[in-house]
């Protein structure tokens, strides 16, 4: 098995077809195809063996399913990495994962030559014409690697919240039937046309975007760098039909003064993951733009699609669903035990989507693999039904003089109100109450509100022990590469 062949398959069947889109580029299966059989015979030209592991550091632009799917044609590993990190992080990944070169775009040139050379792997820059010639110059290889399915196909390396990054081994069998779930979970036709505004070198965009679109025959059509107004134009130029995004995508094009303006009719499907959304932000959008959203859950090492609301059951908002074909999940407590229904505990999970382990760290991987279950160290409640609530993350939890307090309910909560655009709830150190919970807002545009009333508005609402002492505003929250709000980089006033 080689995730290569959702490609070659979707070639033989749909070679006229376009897979991949950038504006007025266009890619067709046939020509996608071919392009990886060049890549591939470019890597056998500079002594590539198989197993080997290239770094690819691309934005969403058409070379970077060439470079992806040639690397693993060839019989390789990937190691997709945010094309935004600065050197020393470049070196530390191929370092850590002993890639020997890398595919790195134009505009990051400087940090990654430097990260390169440091690292002792080549570096081949890609830049548009040059990159053309470069590979359509090669011998292409003449077929598509034999690997065994519990190969190493990508290494996803973690945000490093907690130490370093650690690399997720995703393998060939993890990756495609997690795309094929996708694709049948998605209703996805052949010709349906998915805007490409999440990250590729991020699980969720390679998986639902890339892949979940390559294996159903469609049209992934890219935006490089997300704006709202940029999205809207191609939904309405390309007549998108499925739109996949975090939350903060969604707060954004709901927001967007421009809105009003584009045609956005043919989206027949939107799909959130990556955060929990706001029940107020998914009914807001779902109202705007007449379109159901389907909020999913899971986690780069869980390939990463883990559980969904399904389209042809029952859809709960608020919940991330139930497991998606051929997995399980349930909630457990610190020691391992599984929890009764309404519980809040630790999301573990078991299927063909859980990694093969993290690189070369057997230790943490033991723990994170323990009793046969992956470890999300994410807390959630099941109901009556089976599905699943995420409370928060458990290294989110705040501990204010004893009390749990769960940021998320008290971000759901102030999303409610008409002036707030965003929130992140976050713990603060106290002396007497170990833990005091603060909250950083943006405003709509025009709104206003105060601090004390947005204070009386949450203690009318929820316990003393969890509404915020400390409330401030702010003109944007930090975010990701994905659009996800990075709490750990939120510094309340007065802080140094």
């Amino acid at each position: 098995m080689n995730l290569t062949e959702i490609l070659t398959d979707s070639a033989a069947r749909d070679g006229g077809e376009v897979a991949i889109k950038l504006d007025g580029i266009e890619l067709t299966y046939a020509q996608l195809d071919g392009a990886t059989a060049h890549l591939a015979g470019l890597l056998h030209d500079r002594g590539f063996s198989p197993g080997d592991r290239v770094v690819i550091m691309l934005p969403n632009v058409p070379y970077f399913p060439v470079v992806y799917y040639g690397i693993l044609r060839a019989g390789g590993v990937v190691v997709p990495m945010n094309a935004l990190l600065k050197a020393r992080e470049i070196e530390f990944c191929l370092r850590d994962a002993g890639a020997r070169l890398m595919f790195a775009w134009q505009g990051f040139e400087q940090e990654a030559t430097a990260a390169a050379r440091r690292a002792g792997a080549g570096c081949i820059v890609v830049r548009p014409g040059e990159f053309e010639e470069l590979v359509g110059t090669t011998q292409p290889a003449g077929e598509v690697a034999v690997t065994a399915e519990d190969d190493t196909a990508v290494i996803l390396y973690t945000s490093g919240t907690t130490g370093t990054p650690k690399g997720a081994e995703l393998t060939h069998f993890n990756l495609k039937r997690n795309c094929e779930v996708t694709r049948d979970l998605f209703a996805f036709i052949p010709r349906a046309i998915t805007l490409g505004a999440l990250p590729l070198f991020h699980s969720f965009g390679q998986t639902c975007a890339l892949n979940a679109t390559i294996v159903a025959g469609g049209t992934l059509t890219l935006i490089p760098r997300f704006d709202p107004v940029k999205a809207l134009e191609i939904i309405q130029r390309d007549r998108v039909t499925l739109f996949e995004g975090v939350p903060t995508m969604y707060n954004a094009l709901l927001h967007c003064p421009e809105r009003p303006r584009f045609d956005t009719s043919t989206l027949a499907l939107c799909v959130s993951g990556g955060a929990a959304m706001p029940v107020e932000l998914l009914r807001g959008f779902e109202r705007a733009f007449e379109c159901k959203i389907l909020e999913g859950y899971g986690l780069s090492e869980s390939s990463p699609v883990a559980s969904f609301n399904h389209p042809d059951r029952e859809r709960k908002a608020g919940s991330i669903g139930t497991p998606i074909a051929g997995v399980e999940m349930k909630v457990v407590d610190d020691e391992g035990h599984s929890l009764p229904r309404g519980e809040v505990g630790e999301i573990v999970i078991r299927g063909h989507n859980v990694m093969k382990g993290y690189w070369n760290k057997p230790e943490t991987t033991a723990d994170a693999l323990r009793d046969g279950w992956l470890h999300t160290g994410d807390m959630a409640k099941v109901d009556d039904d089976g599905y699943f609530f995420i409370v928060d993350r458990k290294k989110d939890m705040i501990i204010r003089g004893g009390y749990n307090v769960y940021p998320r309910e008290i971000e759901e909560l102030l999303y409610e109100h008409p002036a707030v655009r965003e929130a992140a709830v976050i713990g603060m150190p106290h002396d007497e109450y170990g833990e005091e919970i603060g909250a950083a807002v943006t405003l709509n545009d025009g709104a206003a509100t105060t601090e004390t009333e947005l204070r009386e508005f949450l203690k009318n609402q929820v316990a003393a022990y969890k509404y915020p002492r400390e409330l401030w505003f702010v003109d944007e929250l930090p975010k990701g590469p994905t659009g996800k709000i990075l709490k750990r980089e939120i510094v309340p006033p007065g802080s140094v």
